[in-house]
């Protein structure tokens, strides 16, 4: 008689009894997740009667109604005519450009100080340990509130505003500078700009490939900006060589034309993002110091200098480290941003409270504001995580 075992594995069957842990464990969670449904029924449910009983409106229908308030500053035009639902839009293209714009900032700004934390100069060491401790250790919310007194008290009246550089204008009304009139030309620009990128990637991905295989290093930063630079030149000469700029003019009463920004955003952005810089630096420095100290002196023995120890063996063993906590401080600098209703910037929440206040829809403007908030986490999330799986180290 032939042996079964011989014809291959044995194929595991689920047993259905209770006496099986699997079975007990999909049990337990349908019973875990019924019981949740039925608490946010009856949450929502009761919710609803007591509104109703008390003649308090509810729903999401006063979205398409005219807004009847004006936004002092948005990146997509918008009166008191438009709707609400384009009103939360404009706060959330408000929200979303001091979140990038503050993460770029942070990240170089934290980077710099955290390597500046080992340098071998006494006076650069003591000066990055200064920032960290001063602007870690005080709340968001006054410096925030610092920074736009302070932009306010120093700033010149717009009569008299600063003119740091041609075309660009500071004073009280914010910050104003020149911006590119629209061409066709710059559309080839931009494909040049997008062309340079990719054949940037390449080059970086060759030269990986080859220092993997030969174990050369070949220079990375500056023929990979050369190349940028090239595309977006080539771009512009094909596109006609476009020039044209939309200039700010002062006048006795305000600054007109060109690109401006208000101090609340200036404020908003420079306190989110010198708070966030201070603990991102420490994150640099802890990761690049969980290096083992093995592999600095086995770069050191190759003749590498300190700058390519930094690039080459440092950093990219310090990401695995360093990744994770630095999504969090990009979360946290996204949820901060929050704090804007308290010098006047027009974000998110700040109009979300005009509109309760306007419609006393308070449960459904809260439920607005987390789920915008919530689904930005959970993009920045995904987004880092994508990222610390392609930086993590693999073994060969």
């Amino acid at each position: 008689m032939a042996d079964n075992n011989a014809l291959g594995p044995s194929v595991r069957r689920r047993s259905w009894s209770w006496r099986s842990k699997a079975f007990r464990g999909v049990i337990y969670q349908v019973l875990a997740v019924s019981v949740i449904a039925l608490a946010v029924w009856f949450l929502t449910s009761n919710t609803l009667t007591n509104l109703r009983i008390r003649g308090i409106q509810s729903g999401f229908d006063f979205l398409s109604q005219p807004a009847g308030f004006g936004i002092g500053e948005s990146v997509i035009a918008f009166d008191s005519s438009n709707p609400y639902w384009k009103a939360f839009l404009v706060g959330l293209t408000n929200t979303i450009r001091v979140a990038i714009i503050g993460v770029l900032i942070a990240t170089v700004l934290g980077t710099a100080i955290g390597i500046g934390r080992l340098a071998r100069n006494f006076l650069v060491r003591a000066v990055c340990a200064a920032y960290v401790e001063l602007f870690r250790n005080i709340p968001v919310l006054l410096q925030l509130l610092m920074w736009y007194l302070l932009l306010n008290e120093l700033l010149p009246p717009v009569s008299e505003a600063l003119n740091p550089a041609p075309g660009m204008y500071l004073s009280k009304g914010g910050f104003a500078f020149p911006v590119p009139v629209w061409v066709p030309g710059y559309a080839l620009m931009l494909a040049g700009a997008i062309a340079g990128v990719t054949a940037a990637w390449l080059y970086r991905r060759r030269a990986a490939a080859q220092f993997a295989a030969t174990g050369h290093v070949r220079a990375v930063f500056w023929p990979s900006l050369a190349i940028i630079v090239v595309g977006i030149a080539a771009g512009w000469f094909a596109g006609g060589a476009p020039t044209a700029l939309d200039l700010p003019e002062r006048t006795p009463f305000n600054v007109r034309g060109g690109g401006s920004v208000t101090p609340e955003f200036l404020a908003l952005t420079l306190g989110l993002a010198i708070y966030t810089a201070a603990f991102i630096a420490e994150i640099v420095r802890s990761g690049i110091q969980a290096v083992p100290w093995g592999q600095i002196e086995a770069a050191s023995s190759l003749g590498l200098t300190r700058n390519r120890q930094l690039q080459l063996v440092l950093l990219p063993q310090a990401l695995r480290v360093i990744i994770p906590p630095l999504t969090n401080q990009y979360l946290n600098l996204t949820k901060n941003s929050s704090l804007a209703v308290a010098i006047g910037y027009p974000d998110l929440v700040s109009i979300s409270n005009t509109t309760l206040n306007q419609t006393g829809r308070a449960v459904e403007c809260i439920t607005i504001i987390m789920a915008v908030y919530l689904t930005l986490s959970l993009s920045t999330a995904a987004l880092m995580n994508w990222y610390n799986a392609r930086a993590a180290i693999k073994e060969r």
